[in-house]
Formats: C-alpha cells, structure tokens, sequence
C-alpha cells in the first residue's frame, strides 16, 4: 500500500463512523417526510404585491405554507446584470392527489409581466410527494422584457386548487443569482453531442443511505451505490458534476417476490440542477419483478446549453452539485406490501473537466455554481485506485464531516507534494 492510499484508507475508516444523512429516517421502519433545511427562515407569503416580503439569494432558504386556494407572493430586488433562478418545493401531506395537481412558480416584474413560469405535478402514479418548479428572470442585452433593474415578484399557487386536498401544503423556497461572465462567449447552444443512452455503471453496489430532502441530499459519485427504499418515500443523493462532464444515471428496484399486481409509474427518477431545477424525470411501472428506469441522454454542462430551445439542454447549463431524486410511489404498497424493497442507484460521469466562464461578479450564494474542492478531489475525470478510494471517503461522510475529511485530504496533498518533488527534483512544477 502507498503512502497515499494508507492515508486515504485511514480517512474512508474515520468517515464511515459518521452518521450518513437520511439513515435515522430508514432505520425507523417507515418512510420519512421530507427534510426541510434547518436553517430555513420562516416567511408568510402574501396576498398581494405590496405586502411581499424578500427573498434574499444569500445562501438562505425559506419555509412557507400553501393554502389550497390563491396565489402567494414574494419579492425579488434585482439588478441588471445578474440571472436570478427562484425554486420552490411544495410537500403535501399524505392525503390524494390528483395527477394534473402540484406547484406553478412564476418570476414577474414589478408591472406583472411574466419572466417565467414553470408547473410541476404528481403525474400518473398519482402519489404524494415532494414536487419542485423553478422560474427564472433572465437578462439579455437585446431583450425588451424583465430586464430593469428593481422590484420583482416570485408567485406561487397550486396547479390545480379546484382538485387539490383542502389541507395546506409546506414550501420550501430557495433563490440564486448568477452574474454575467466577464467576457462574451458563445451566444448559441453547442450543435452537437454524444446523444446516445451510456451504458449503465455495472459491478456490485455499495450501500449509501439516501438523505430526505435537498438540504441534506446525501454525495455520491460515479459508482453503483443501494438502499431501502418504501412505497411513498422518496429519496435525494447530491453529485458533483464540473464544466464539461456529462451526468447519466438509472435507478432499479428489486423484485417482491410471489405478490403480483401493476403500479402506475411506480419508480420515479428525477435530475435537478445546482438551482434545484428539474432537468430530466422518468417513471416505470412496477409488477412485482425487478424493473429499472434511466434518465434521458443529457449533454455535457456548458454556459452556452442556456441558449438551447429544448428545456433539457438548457437546464444543463452550470456546473455544481446536481441532485438525483428517487420517488417510490405510495400505491406499491396495496399489491405489494409495505416494502421496504431493494433500490439500487447506478450514475456515470464521463467527460474531462473544463474551466467554466470567469463571472463579472459573485453568484449568490457564493460557490454554487462551483464543485467544492474536496468533491472536486474525489471525482476527477480519470481516477485511479487512489482517486476512487477518496470518492468512496466522501460519497461516505459528506461534507458534514469536515473535519476528519480535511484532515485526510491535507495530508493527502501533503504526501503528494513531497512525491513529486522526489520524483521531479527541487525545480519540478
């Protein structure tokens, strides 16, 4: 064993000591609602316009409730020079609902014209779950709309109130500005792409609990990782994807044994963006046999996939901490029992690292559209033994476990360095 693989095996056992984010909610023998940031701020949307209270892209996050009829408002003061992206995640409680019912988000200015807008639904399995939308104010030098800097306003209302359960639902709401790069590039999407489905990560899994909300998504990288998973949970993983690599993933769910039956759109996928926005989302039904769902064929991140006309491509467009939600759906449970069932998540990354757009500025929160460095170190674009053994270290501790990873990680580098002056000699880079 080498200096650094003892250091990095040293710093994998520290971590799997730690308590693994969303492992509590599995031990307990049922599924756990969803994990609220806990350092949210309590904010009360208002009826109107000239009551909204600020959401401020710092970093925060923010709790509110949803009633089932009217539309909430939020307020946004803007500048001229920075995209702002608004994502708000609605949890219904566990009573029905409907497949067109969910969340609609929308970014206006201060006249009430539309930026954007986006909906998200229950869909055809029809299962309570946490569902997110996302709007955004873009600028553009040649645009004519929502470009003034001022006041704006976030709106939130159910997609379908007259279906919708009477109870209200908790919100969840996060806001990010994104300032121009500093020198123009490509004002086109990139014309071509590797478009055809990778395959599948094979080889066995290795446990990894997944967390239960966005604020505590647990980090997994490239490799094949496995749960439990209960009709109606849903679960979040966090993964580290840089400018100019390319994210694919598939999720299986294990067979029940003698039960037979059909659930709808029962084992769900979905991507979301370093925003939370939703890129990509799959659904397959379930009868009892093992059965595998897989995300569409995305592109490598790139700046300039924001100027694609498909939705998918466009949401690709900053590097950071990308999140793979995996929903089981509550009906699985009247054909097949109470579970909990085999899941087993398989993710790829493929592509080299790329330096991504020097900003004029600083995105809000500062670093999001980033991976930390200690991701960064563990999921490098060709790894050896070496590099997969720190992925393992962090994909086990997270980021919560600063200290020790830290630790490990600065005497890795240390190590290194002392390598490669041997190897190069006292002039070597």
């Amino acid at each position: 064993m080498t200096a650094v693989s003892a250091v990095l095996a040293t710093t994998a056992a520290l971590l799997t000591t730690a308590v693994l984010p969303g492992s509590t909610a599995s031990a307990a023998g049922a599924p756990a609602g969803y994990a609220f940031d806990g350092d949210a701020r309590r904010v009360e949307g208002a009826s109107g316009p000239s009551d909204a209270v600020p959401l401020e892209p710092a970093g925060a996050t923010y709790r509110s409730s949803l009633p089932r009829d009217g539309t909430l408002y939020y307020r946004l003061d803007l500048d001229a020079a920075s995209d702002a992206y608004v994502a708000v995640t609605a949890v219904p409680g566990s009573g029905e609902v409907t497949a067109v019912d969910g969340v609609r988000v929308s970014v206006q200015d201060a006249d009430g014209t539309s930026c954007s807008s986006d909906s998200a639904t229950f869909g055809a399995a029809r299962s309570p779950r946490p569902v997110t939308a996302w709007a955004v104010r873009e600028t553009d030098p040649g645009g004519t709309r929502c470009q003034e800097p001022g006041t704006y306003y976030v709106t939130v209302e159910r997609s379908r109130p007259e279906d919708s359960p009477p109870q209200d639902w908790d919100l969840e709401l996060s806001a990010v500005t994104e300032p121009r790069p500093r020198e123009a590039g490509a004002s086109e999407a990139p014309e071509s792409w590797d478009s055809a489905s990778p395959e599948p990560v094979a080889g066995e899994a290795e446990r990894r609990a997944g967390g239960d909300g966005f604020a505590d998504a647990t980090p997994v990288g490239p490799g094949a990782w496995r749960d439990d998973i209960r009709p109606g949970q849903t679960l979040f993983y966090r993964v580290p994807v840089d400018w100019g690599r390319r994210l694919h993933a598939t999720a299986e769910l294990g067979g029940s044994g003698d039960r037979s039956g059909y659930a709808t759109a029962a084992l769900r996928l979905a991507l979301h963006n370093p925003v939370r926005g939703e890129v990509d989302d799959a659904a397959k039904g379930y009868t009892g046999r093992e059965t595998a769902v897989g995300l569409a064929p995305l592109p490598p991140v790139a700046y300039a996939n924001r100027y694609a006309a498909d939705g998918q491509v466009a949401a690709m467009r900053f590097a950071g901490a990308y999140y793979l939600v995996v929903h089981l759906a509550a009906q699985v449970a009247d054909d097949f029992g109470e579970g909990p069932f085999a899941l087993t998540l398989r993710v790829r990354l493929e592509g080299a690292s790329r330096t991504g757009p020097e900003y004029a500025g600083e995105p809000r929160p500062r670093g999001v559209f980033e991976v930390p460095v200690t991701e960064r170190a563990a999921a490098p674009g060709a790894g050896g033994a070496d590099d997969d053994l720190a992925l393992k270290a962090v994909a086990v501790g997270g980021i919560g476990t600063g200290s020790a990873l830290l630790l490990g990680l600065g005497v890795w580098t240390a190590v290194a360095r002392r390598g490669a002056r041997g190897v190069r000699g006292p002039g070597g880079a």
